[in-house]
């Protein structure tokens, strides 16, 4: 993980963002510490918007962010970006890589073990788009925060 986190008050769609940055050597921790960092994140939340963030939801983006960043590091060389843009309703979620190719949507089959992050993370978001970034790609899903 990168010395340095940010914290900001972002653009007008967004009440607070934060970024991280880590190595894609030690994957291990890589993981733990993204799982954590959301988890903190989220707990900042009641000053920025009027509710706490529930448990479950919480969770949930703790699993999207361990999938997302699990690729990344997986499949990716060098550094790669965990992004977290909070706005009233839902929690955007990106992580940006070096690798080029986006992640593939293998589709059900429960007899596979394994490379099923990208299923799950299109099974609990509302949406998962990957965008050219000029290093490579932005995978970018996005996690309704309301019941």
């Amino acid at each position: 993980m990168a010395d340095a986190i940010t914290a900001e008050r972002a653009a007008p769609a967004s009440l607070l963002t934060a970024s991280v940055v880590y190595d894609a050597a030690p994957h291990g921790d890589a993981m733990a510490s993204a799982r954590a960092f959301t988890a903190d994140f989220l707990a900042a939340a009641p000053a920025a918007r009027p509710v706490p963030v529930e448990d479950e939801h919480v969770e949930l983006a703790q699993l999207v962010v361990s999938e997302l960043v699990t690729n990344a590091v997986r499949h990716a060389s060098g550094l790669c970006r965990l992004v977290l843009e909070l706005s009233r309703d839902a929690l955007d979620i990106s992580v940006l890589d070096r690798e080029p190719a986006a992640p593939v949507l293998r589709g059900h089959d429960p007899g596979r073990i394994g490379q099923h992050g990208v299923e799950i993370v299109v099974a609990v978001c509302e949406s998962l788009v990957v965008e050219p970034h000029p290093e490579g790609k932005r995978v970018r899903a996005r996690l309704s925060l309301l019941r």
